[in-house]
C-alpha cells in the first residue's frame, strides 16, 4: 500500500477539520472534493476573484448529501485579517491555495498581485499560528526558480525572479521560514509545476495553456504558441497535486519547515503538448484541422522547467499517479462535456 493510500485510509476513520483558502478555484475545489469523499469536515474561504460558484456546485454533485453537509463556505478575502481569524478557529489543517496567479497578470498589475499574495499570505499565516493549527500547507510556485538555468530544478538552487508574481511566491517562502525560526510555527510549501485538470478555467486573459488551447481547438479557433514551440514544462495532473497536499498536511514535524517540488519530473514541449491535445480531442470525436500560429516569446517566461521530485518522494512518500499523457486522457472528456 502506498503512503497516500495509507493516509487516506486513516483519514476515513479519523475526521479532522480542514480549511481550504481559494476553495472555489481550480486546485481548491479538487481538494474539497477529495476531502469530502474522505468524510472530512471542511471550511472554505473564497472571494471569487478567480474562483467560481459553479466549481462548488460541481463538487456538490459529485459527493453525497451527507458528505456535502460537512462543508461550510465563507465568502471573504484573505486580505482581511478578521476573515482569516474567523476561518482558522478550531481548524486542524490549513491548505492555503488562495492567490492571484499568472505571470502576465502580475506584470500588468503588480500592486494587486502583491496585496493578495503577500499581505493575504501573511494574514492567513499569522491567523493560523494564533489559532495553533496542527499543520499549515501553502501553494508555492516553480516560478521561484527564476533565471536559474540548471535542470532539473532542485529546491535549494534558485535564481533571480523574472516577474512580480515570482517575487510574491518567494516572499511567502521567506515568511514561512521566519515564522518557523521566530515562533516555532512550521509549515510546508509546495512548489507547483504547471498543474492541469478538471475545473481549470479556459476563460480569461490569464488562462493556463492546456485549457486555453483545448477550448480553442473545440471552437475551431487558432492556437497560438509563444515562441518556437520548444519551450518545455513539467505538466502535472491535478490529482498528483491533491496527493501532495494531503501528504504534506498529515506529515510529521521533521518534514516541516521545508518546500517541496510538486511535479512528475518530466519535460514536455509545447509542440508535443499540442499534438497530444489534438490526439485526445480526436479520440473524443473532435478533429481539429488548423495549424498552430507561432508568435513572440512571452515576457517573464522561463525557457525550460523540469522538477527534481526526489525530496518530496523521500520525505512525504509522494508518488505521482498520473503522467501528462494519462492526465490529458482523463481530463479531456470533462473539457469536451463543458465546451462542446
Amino acid at each position: 500500500m502506498s503512503k497516500y493510500e495509507q493516509v487516506k485510509e486513516e483519514l476515513l476513520n479519523n475526521k479532522k477539520k480542514w480549511l481550504i483558502t481559494g476553495v472555489a478555484g481550480f486546485i481548491g475545489s479538487n481538494l474539497l472534493e477529495t476531502l469530502l469523499r474522505l468524510n472530512q469536515t471542511v471550511v472554505g474561504l473564497d472571494n471569487f476573484a478567480t474562483g467560481f460558484q459553479h466549481n462548488l456546485d460541481e463538487v456538490q454533485s459529485q459527493v453525497s448529501d451527507e458528505q456535502w453537509q460537512n462543508f461550510r463556505f465563507i465568502e471573504g478575502d484573505i486580505r482581511s485579517f478578521e476573515y482569516c481569524q474567523t476561518v482558522c478557529k478550531g481548524v486542524d489543517y490549513v491548505l492555503h491555495q488562495a492567490a492571484l496567479g499568472s505571470v502576465p497578470r502580475s506584470i500588468k498589475d503588480p500592486i494587486t498581485t502583491n496585496s493578495a499574495n503577500i499581505t493575504g499570505f501573511l494574514n492567513i499565516l499569522t491567523a493560523a499560528r494564533d489559532a495553533e493549527v496542527s499543520s499549515f500547507t501553502y501553494a508555492a510556485s516553480s516560478s521561484t526558480y527564476g533565471d536559474h538555468p540548471a535542470l532539473p530544478k532542485v529546491e535549494d538552487n534558485i535564481g533571480k525572479p523574472l516577474s512580480p508574481y515570482a517575487v510574491t511566491k518567494y516572499v511567502n517562502e521567506l515568511y514561512a521560514e521566519v515564522f518557523a525560526r521566530t515562533y516555532g510555527f512550521k509549515t510546508i510549501g509546495l512548489r507547483y509545476f504547471n498543474i492541469f485538470g478538471k475545473r481549470q478555467t479556459p476563460d480569461g486573459a490569464y488562462a493556463a495553456v492546456i485549457p486555453k488551447w483545448t477550448a480553442a481547438m473545440i471552437a475551431s479557433d487558432d492556437v497560438y504558441i509563444n515562441g518556437d514551440g520548444e519551450t518545455s514544462r513539467d505538466f502535472n495532473f491535478i490529482e498528483n497535486a491533491v496527493q501532495a497536499n494531503i501528504l504534506a498536511a498529515t506529515a510529521n514535524d521533521d518534514a516541516k519547515d521545508e518546500v517541496y517540488n510538486v511535479a512528475v519530473g518530466g519535460r514536455t514541449t509545447l509542440n508535443t503538448l499540442f499534438t497530444e491535445l489534438h490526439k485526445n480531442l480526436k479520440l473524443n470525436g473532435i478533429d481539429y484541422t488548423k495549424s498552430t500560429v507561432y508568435r513572440d516569446f512571452r515576457e517573464g517566461d522561463v525557457r525550460h522547467s523540469q522538477a527534481d521530485i526526489s525530496k518530496i518522494k523521500n520525505a512525504l512518500g509522494y508518488e505521482p499517479e498520473f503522467n501528462i499523457f494519462q492526465g490529458i486522457e482523463k481530463a479531456m472528456p470533462w473539457y469536451v462535456n463543458l465546451l462542446h
